[in-house]
Order: C-alpha cells, then sequence, then structure tokens
C-alpha cells in the first residue's frame, strides 16, 4: 500500500473558506488512494455547494498532481446534509434534518423575499428544501413563490401534501383560506394552527426546512422555541436603526431559549439606481456590521435595495429562480451556503441511532 501521508499534507494545505478549516482535519476527505502514480479523492462537503464543486475539484488536482510521484489525479467532489443538534430535549421533525427559522424583530425588512431566496438557493446547490410560511396574518409565500391559489390535497384526510414549485416544496396558511379573510385569531388557535400546519404536512425527506416568522417575539416565535426542534436562526434586519433595535430583541430571544444565531442577513443594505447605477446607502451603513460584532455572529450577506427583487418576488419568481445567473441571485446563493456551513460545524444529533430500551415483565 503506497504512503498516503504526502497526500494528505498536500490537502490540508487547502482551506475551505466557508468553514475556515482544512479538508482532512474537517473530515471532508471521504477517500483517498495513491495507486501506479494515479491518486484518486473524494472531497464530501456537510453543506450543500454545487456550484462551488467544480473549483473545488481544480485545487485538489492542483495540489495532488504537485505530489512526487503523481502522474495522473482522479477528483470527485459533493455534499452530503446530516442531522444537527436542535434544543435539548427536543426530538427532531421526521425526515426533517435541520429547521432553520428566519426571523426579524420588525416588519417590512424584506423577511419573507429572504427566506423564499433563501430556500431557493439552498435547492439550487444541491439540498433538499420545505419552506414553512409561519406568518399566520399575513401569509405571502403563495405569492412570492408562483402557486397562489393552488389547494394542497390530503390522501388519508389526516395530513396533507406540501405545494411544490420551483425545486421546493412549501405550506401555508394562505392555501387554506381565502385570500380576503382576516385571520381574526387569539394567540392560542394561531399557535396552533402553526402546529398542526408543521406536523400534519407530509414533508418526505428534507435536508433543511425553512421557517418563514412573522415579526416581532410573540406567541409564534415562544412556541416555535419551546416545541419545535430549531436547529439554528437567520436574522434579517436593515441597517437602519430602528429595525437594528428590534432585530436585537429578537437575537436576544433565540439565545434565551438555547436557539443558535447563524448569522444576520442586511437587506436594503445600499440602494443601487436603476437609471445611473449609482449606489446610495438610504437606510444608514455599517449597522448590521456592528451588531454581529456586539453579538459575535456573522454577517452572513448584504443584499442590494434593488427593484428586481420586488418585482421577482410579486410576479412569483423570486430573484434566484427568476435570474439564476444574476448578481442578486449569486448574492443568496453566497448566504445560502454560509448557512449550510454554520450548521454543518455543529454537532451531529444521534438521537436516532441509539437503540430503544424496552423493559417488560418475564
Amino acid at each position: 500500500m503506497s504512503d498516503l501521508s504526502p497526500l494528505q499534507s498536500a490537502l490540508s494545505s487547502l482551506i475551505d473558506p466557508l468553514t475556515g478549516r482544512d479538508y482532512v482535519s474537517s473530515r471532508c476527505v471521504r477517500q483517498l488512494a495513491l495507486e501506479n502514480g494515479v491518486a484518486r479523492a473524494e472531497i464530501v462537503l456537510g453543506y450543500p455547494a454545487a456550484s462551488r464543486h467544480a473549483a473545488i475539484a481544480a485545487e485538489v488536482e492542483a495540489v495532488l498532481k504537485a505530489v512526487p510521484g503523481v502522474t495522473a489525479v482522479d477528483v470527485r467532489v459533493g455534499s452530503q446534509v446530516v442531522a444537527h443538534a436542535a434544543q435539548r430535549g427536543l426530538p427532531l421533525l421526521a425526515g426533517v434534518k435541520n429547521i432553520i427559522a428566519v426571523a426579524s424583530g420588525k416588519g417590512g425588512v424584506g423577511k419573507s423575499t429572504t427566506a423564499a431566496n433563501l430556500a431557493l438557493a439552498l435547492a439550487a446547490e444541491g439540498a433538499s428544501v420545505g419552506l414553512l410560511d409561519a406568518d399566520i396574518y399575513g401569509p405571502s409565500q403563495p405569492t412570492m413563490l408562483g402557486v397562489e391559489g393552488r389547494q394542497p390535497v390530503s390522501p388519508d384526510n389526516k395530513h396533507i401534501e406540501p405545494i411544490e414549485n420551483h425545486g421546493i416544496k412549501t405550506m401555508s396558511i394562505g392555501f387554506l383560506i381565502d385570500p380576503e379573510q382576516p385571520m381574526v385569531w387569539r394567540g392560542p388557535m394561531v399557535t396552533q394552527a402553526l402546529m398542526q400546519l408543521l406536523n400534519d404536512t407530509i414533508w418526505g425527506e428534507l435536508d433543511y426546512l425553512l421557517i418563514d416568522l412573522p415579526p416581532g417575539t410573540g406567541d409564534i416565535q415562544l412556541t416555535l422555541s419551546q416545541k419545535v426542534p430549531v436547529t439554528g436562526a437567520v436574522i434579517v434586519t436593515t441597517p437602519q436603526d430602528i429595525a437594528l433595535l428590534d432585530a436585537r430583541k429578537g437575537l436576544k430571544m433565540f439565545e434565551k431559549v438555547g436557539v443558535p444565531i447563524l448569522g444576520i442577513v442586511e437587506n436594503m443594505s445600499v440602494h443601487i439606481c436603476s437609471n445611473c447605477g449609482h449606489a446610495e446607502p438610504i437606510f444608514g451603513e455599517g449597522g448590521a456590521a456592528r451588531m454581529c460584532a456586539d453579538y459575535n455572529t456573522e454577517l452572513l450577506g448584504q443584499l442590494p435595495l434593488d427593484l428586481s427583487i420586488r418585482l421577482n418576488a410579486d410576479a412569483g419568481h423570486p430573484s434566484v429562480v427568476a435570474d439564476p445567473q444574476g448578481a442578486v441571485a449569486q448574492l443568496y446563493r453566497g448566504i445560502a451556503q454560509k448557512v449550510g456551513a454554520r450548521i454543518a460545524a455543529k454537532a451531529n444529533d444521534y438521537s436516532s441511532k441509539f437503540p430503544k430500551i424496552v423493559i417488560s415483565n418475564t
């Protein structure tokens, strides 16, 4: 058997910019072999990043070719998402590996648009994704995902099939009520509806289920943190001081209930003039970065106040699917990769692997 230490040493020099660790120490190298001068390597990332696979393969090939004795290189790069630990004492939702809460303390900051594009970006990077619209009073995902007016079906009169479009599964109270009907419900009814939508939907096998939360820190957020196994939360804000005040409250709420903060997305960070291209930070600048520094979390990305983002969402084709190669879509995909990498760095969930102990009288 050939000595693989030179190959391992070469791979140790490659640092994944999203995790800050090399592929060997992060256990991304699944197979490594050297036979008759041919080096073979398989790199498996813990997060979806299909758009980076070719670049990573090229980097690996370059460093392995430089190893003495290597005449040819065969590299395969892929991704495998596993379940990660949530709040202590809460079992994972059947079939769903990771649940991501997308929250904001304040309304009107583009949280639902961000949630939709983030879900689509994760799917575009190779993950199986679902999106739960938890805004019972003002559901918007049916419109944003282009499935308004569609009716979910029930195979057994107990469970419901999610609506699928653009490669993701979604469920919303908006599918079950008249769009003109106001939800005049008190808190207990709202939280019960949320839990039914979550638990009675046949999600199937998902790498990620995103939950688009309503603004604030009320009943729905509290129920989610107490009863739903949330892997982590993404906070959406704008640079404006007023929005940041409420975003800080949302972040602190998740910290108090033991839900890790995956990072902050700054929406509407700069306005781009559609006529001349002039950039102007009309809501201020640097606010999310200062908040990240205060709470020791990551700035996942900054999105511009761009007319196309609003037009695409209103038309039911969010930016990630409306213009997959566009600059805005690439920003969302970059945020999605960072979210996946942050989750991959968390502890795995092994609860399903432990045997059940049954005590019986003999």
